[in-house]
């Protein structure tokens, strides 16, 4: 699967991860003690959905532009949406510039990307915001030096292509590193579902590094030969209440997401529970 993020930008997976990420940030923006959002793999920060790239998958129209209508459902929702707006049209904002765009002058942003081109769009896009800092580097390499951040509070976001053969591997031995160096962290793993055996492995190797509250979110549109059909992902630490609020506003999105009717989304508890 060549997951270079602009062909696949705004797809089904993009919005389930964002939501998610929006929930995780305005559930840590109700302290005011400042926090620091870590993006290991951060792309561009903000993709033309007129592009090429997109344009040849055409995968925005089966995910954000399915949402385009809605004008009412829960708060995590409608702060989504009103930033993808935000960003004018036919565009799609990234991870990173959705959290910049959610910071408080007290929080930090450090958003890591090692491609050349898309590090150098990532470096334009961020450059707006005092607090958000873009690293050219390789995003498990770099992010141990990273922890703790000073804030003691904050976000991990692991979003890998998935194309070395130990990509998974390696996302679980960053996720162990991170709970070696910072415990209390909040970390969100997204990964790819070609098949539910390498999913679950991958949930099961995660598991054994010993983290004590992990929640499980899956989202199936429907098996399609030539896309990717179901994604999840990995929440360590999510804030209490994450749980119920996420699956209402998968309730709302589920509907317009399926690739032949409502997508099918669960959520389960691994370790731990609230």
């Amino acid at each position: 699967m060549n997951y270079r993020h602009a062909f696949h930008a705004g797809n089904f997976a993009d919005v389930v991860k964002h939501l998610a990420l929006v929930q995780i940030l305005e559930y840590l923006k109700k302290k005011d003690a400042p926090f620091a959002v870590i993006d290991t793999h951060a792309g561009r920060g903000i993709y033309d959905l007129s592009g090429d790239e997109a344009k040849r998958s055409g995968e925005a129209a089966r995910g954000i532009e399915r949402l385009s209508g809605m004008t009412s459902g829960p708060a995590a929702l409608q702060t989504y949406l009103d930033l993808v707006r935000s960003g004018g049209d036919n565009r799609y904002l990234g991870s990173p510039l959705i959290a910049a765009k959610l910071m408080r002058p007290q929080d930090r942003l450090i958003a890591i990307e090692k491609h050349p081109e898309d590090f150098a769009a990532l470096e334009t896009t961020l450059a707006p915001f005092r607090k958000a800092r873009a690293i050219k580097a390789d995003g498990y390499a770099r992010l141990p030096a990273l922890l703790p951040p000073q804030e003691r509070r904050g976000l991990i976001l692991i979003d890998p292509p998935y194309e070395a053969p130990d990509e998974f591997s390696r996302a679980a031995q960053a996720v162990a590193d991170i709970m070696r160096r910072f415990a209390t962290a909040i970390v969100v793993i997204w990964f790819p579902i070609k098949s539910p055996a390498s999913a679950n492995a991958f949930c099961g190797e995660v598991l054994q590094t010993g983290m004590r509250k992990l929640l499980r979110v899956d989202i199936d549109v429907g098996a399609d030969p030539d896309r990717m059909g179901a994604a999840g992902l990995l929440i360590v630490n999510p804030p209490f209440g994450f749980e119920a609020d996420m699956r209402a506003t998968l309730d709302a999105v589920a509907p317009r997401l399926g690739r032949t009717g409502p997508a099918k989304t669960a959520l389960k508890w691994l370790a731990g529970a609230e």
